[in-house]
């Protein structure tokens, strides 16, 4: 039931100039009333109240406009300073006659956006005491000609008022603080997750290029003529490395924007990924099942990263590997990739930024994943993701 009052009241644009319009208004209406009523004229008293709501009222005219918190303490202690000052003078020269004289509208209405303004805009630190003092201003006006029935009325109700506008401006300033915070946790997120895609890419690609570098060192005595094919094949691989890095650097930089960086990769991405695989002179094979271009791209986002990381620590451990194959499946309802080789595998604890990052990520997006050892005595990592990804909680 909250929900749409608290958007209401944090919202900017069309929301912030609606409220300021029916400020105004209520103002307008205020001081027509105490103009209609004869409050600024006649004894010296009401020559006061006259001072202190123009004050008051002038100090109204710069909050839309200001930036910096702390000038809205400066206009807002001004303000009450004026108004209990008038209060203390009133107090100390009332008279019975002039009783009625201080329960006026203009100023306590102005006092409260002021408050408003104060607390929603104002500094943490010194925000609060002149709050208070606005409160104050608003409250005892009603009571400084002297304590009727009618003034402590007045001062209850003034006192409801009160309570409700900073009730309502506390409410909107935590509910800007808990999106602000929201909005920074998840520019912070994404640029971890680009910072894991980062070292995804490098390792793939580094480990690539030592690889590649063995076995030319490897071949070079024996088969000159293969060497030249592979330098290309380390430059070309080096310079995929470069760009993906300045892809991933210039995502950590977009971050501090609320734009959401795009997704690093899709399904042809994968494809290209598995033709410029190569372990020891043995290439992955890449099979398709089912539609896989009308994947979603967070989701072959993802299946991406499981394969960068999949044929990265297939490079990293196994040793007279003869087949490498990756096996991408789509379903309606789901898609899952398989990425399988024969060498002797690593099957100690995954941990760090190996599978076990990975698979903390298909988890935590809705999808499932396993690396083990298959009955062949194969090492194979498989992940399932549905096709629609809910956001963690």
């Amino acid at each position: 039931m909250w929900s749409p009052l608290l958007r209401f009241l944090a919202a900017s644009g069309k929301a912030a100039v609606l409220l300021r319009s029916l400020a105004a208004c209520v103002l307008a209406a205020a001081a027509w009333a105490d103009v209609r009523a004869g409050v600024y004229t006649g004894p010296a008293s009401q020559g006061l109240l006259a001072l202190s709501a123009a004050v008051v009222g002038a100090a109204l005219l710069p909050l839309p406009l200001l930036e910096r918190a702390r000038s809205f303490v400066y206009v807002g202690g001004a303000a009450a300073t004026a108004s209990l000052v008038c209060s203390a003078a009133l107090h100390l020269g009332h008279d019975a006659a002039g009783a009625a004289s201080a329960h006026e509208a203009f100023e306590p209405v102005a006092l409260l956006v002021v408050l408003a303004f104060v607390i929603r805009r104002g500094p943490v630190t010194s925000g609060p005491p002149v709050a208070l003092l606005l409160a104050a201003a608003v409250v005892l006006r009603p009571l400084s000609t002297g304590v009727r029935e009618d003034g402590l009325l007045a001062a209850f109700g003034l006192t409801l008022a009160t309570v409700v506008v900073a009730g309502a401006s506390v409410t909107a300033r935590m509910v800007v603080a808990v999106r602000r915070q929201r909005a920074h946790r998840t520019r912070l997120e994404q640029r971890i997750e680009l910072a894991r895609d980062l070292h995804d890419y490098v390792a793939h690609h580094v480990t690539g290029i030592v690889v590649q570098a063995q076995g030319a060192r490897a071949v070079a005595a024996r088969r000159p003529d293969l060497v030249p094919p592979a330098l290309q094949r380390i430059e070309e691989t080096g310079a995929e490395t470069l760009a993906s890095m300045r892809r991933m650097v210039a995502g950590l930089g977009a971050g501090e924007s609320d734009v959401p960086p795009a997704a690093p990769a899709g399904m042809d991405d994968l494809r290209a990924l598995v033709r410029g695989f190569a372990l020891n002179g043995v290439p992955a094979y890449l099979t398709e099942e089912g539609p896989t271009d009308t994947v979603p791209p967070e989701v072959a986002a993802t299946l991406h990263r499981v394969t960068v990381e999949s044929l990265t620590n297939t490079r990293k451990p196994a040793r007279h590997c003869r087949h490498v194959s990756v096996h991408v499946r789509v379903r309606p309802h789901e898609a899952a990739v398989r990425i399988t080789n024969d060498g002797t595998a690593h099957r100690t604890a995954l941990s760090g930024y190996d599978l076990k990052g990975i698979g903390e990520r298909v988890t935590l997006a809705g999808g499932t994943f396993r690396a083990e050892a298959t009955a062949e005595g194969d090492w194979q990592v498989r992940a399932r993701m549905p096709l629609t990804t809910p956001r963690p909680a």
